[in-house]
């Protein structure tokens, strides 16, 4: 079992810039703003010899359960319960408040072992808080700057001296998750995106079946994308909640941006994509916008229909937006649509059962002879027109990779090929070797079958 550690403190004491420290990358937001991390975010953390699991915490504070605040406070305490070591930040250069001398209590009674942090220490102006520290009875402060990276190597010591031995013990198999097949070994990357308040962070809690993410009805949430591990049937997968993204034109606070390239990159890093659309509002511009993003970013598309529940003809429903779906998305002709339900919890085997196949078709290969009989009865069937008065002549074509399931054709004109034909051999490379709704790529290249003269 890894060790799980847990950065806890009052809000904007810098425990999502410690996080990013630690972790080596930028994987939480950070802003000036107090209170801008709301749920718990984990990240696998390979530091020296240590292995360990990280997360981080809404900033906690008293509010009542059924507030914002207050379910905030929840996922924070569910971090403390999981943790084998809580880093409890204080703010050096503002002392030890109130509230620093409460978590000190609540880690007492709950953490297992606590390490006391005296964070933004750069300078002087820190000092006095670092010996203040010492009366929340946690043993001795380590002060360091978590933004200027001083006093970390302190913090390495000491986390080694409490999980270094069961960190390094798991170090000899952690370069096994490294794959080089075509499909990566590893988890099934799946991100939930869509507009705000759709549903996304309801959706993964009843996937997973437990109250992982932060719900509510305000709007917006969501802020980081969080990454979820989960096991469905056989299939590793890492869901990844994202913040809900409106129309670049009504994003003007700095802290949404944040928020939306955080959104975007883990589309970029995401296998599949579930786009998450309201029954009631369906296909809507942005959700279009959306759509188009994942294509253009080569990811596997399927669309989930959410708030199922409240439509009236169900029947008549689901067959209008099918046709909607391939008329308003034809660069992603075939796209599957599963009417769901995240309150509720209904059709959601559906859904995943239509990911892993998303998955599949995005990673297919196709023979190379196959393809080329292909192309000999597509041309036939429809002949390249005349450019110029000479005919195009398409003399070869292959896949060159998959994930899209990407392909080079070579022709002498290559440039003069018209784009409607392109768009052409595309769509009927879709129902010839069973690749709906998945983005592919079609490239093409001056030359001659590069197999016609072997053995010569």
């Amino acid at each position: 079992m890894s060790t799980t550690i847990a950065i806890i403190g009052r809000p904007n004491v810098g425990k999502s810039t410690l996080f990013n420290r630690l972790a080596g990358k930028r994987l939480a937001i950070v802003h000036d703003i107090a209170g801008v991390t709301r749920d718990r975010k984990e990240a696998d953390v390979a530091w020296g010899s240590l292995r360990f699991t990280l997360i981080d915490t809404a900033g906690f504070d008293e509010a009542a359960p059924e507030t914002l605040t207050g379910r905030m406070r929840a996922q924070t305490e569910a971090a403390i319960k999981a943790a084998d070591l809580c880093l409890l930040l204080i703010d050096a250069r503002a002392g030890v408040t109130p509230l620093d001398e409460y978590f000190a209590q609540v880690l007492r009674r709950h953490a297992r072992k606590t390490l006391l942090i005296a964070n933004k220490c750069e300078g002087r102006a820190g000092k006095a808080g670092v010996y203040e520290a010492y009366r929340l009875g946690l043993g001795d402060p380590i002060a360091v700057s978590a933004e200027h990276g001083d006093g970390i190597a302190d913090l390495y010591q000491a986390l080694r001296g409490i999980v270094g031995a069961e960190a390094e013990a798991e170090e000899v198999g952690a370069p096994e998750e490294e794959g080089e097949a075509e499909r990566p070994a590893g988890p099934l990357r799946i991100a939930v995106i869509g507009r705000p308040n759709v549903g996304k962070s309801t959706l993964i809690n009843r996937l997973i079946g437990e109250e992982r993410l932060l719900t509510g009805p305000e709007a917006g949430i969501t802020r980081d994308a969080i990454r979820v591990p989960w096991q469905w049937r056989d299939h590793a997968v890492a869901l990844y909640d994202t913040a809900g993204m409106r129309r670049r034109a009504r994003v003007r606070e700095s802290l949404e941006k944040l928020s939306v390239s955080d959104a975007l990159n883990a589309i970029r890093f995401a296998e599949v994509a579930v786009l998450l659309i309201d029954a009631r509002e369906p296909f809507e511009k942005q959700d279009l916008q959306l759509a188009d993003l994942v294509e253009r970013e080569g990811r596997a598309l399927v669309i989930a229909v959410n708030k199922w529940d409240l439509a009236a003809d169900k029947k008549a429903l689901r067959k209008e937006l099918e046709e909607e779906a391939g008329r308003l998305l034809p660069q992603l002709r075939g796209v599957r649509l599963v009417p769901v339900s995240a309150l509720k919890g209904t059709g959601l085997q559906a859904l995943m059962a239509a990911v892993v196949e998303a998955a599949e078709v995005w990673n297919r290969r196709v023979p190379t002879a196959a393809l080329n009989r292909w192309l000999a009865d597509a041309v036939e069937a429809h002949p390249p027109p005349a450019v110029a008065g000479r005919r195009i002549r398409l003399r070869y074509m292959t896949q060159a990779k998959a994930r899209p399931p990407t392909f080079v054709l070579f022709s002498q004109r290559a440039k003069a090929l018209p784009v409607a034909y392109r768009r052409y051999l595309v769509n009927a490379l879709r129902p010839a070797f069973d690749l709906p709704g998945t983005p592919i790529r079609l490239s093409l290249r001056t030359g001659k079958n590069p197999y016609a003269e072997a053995g010569g």
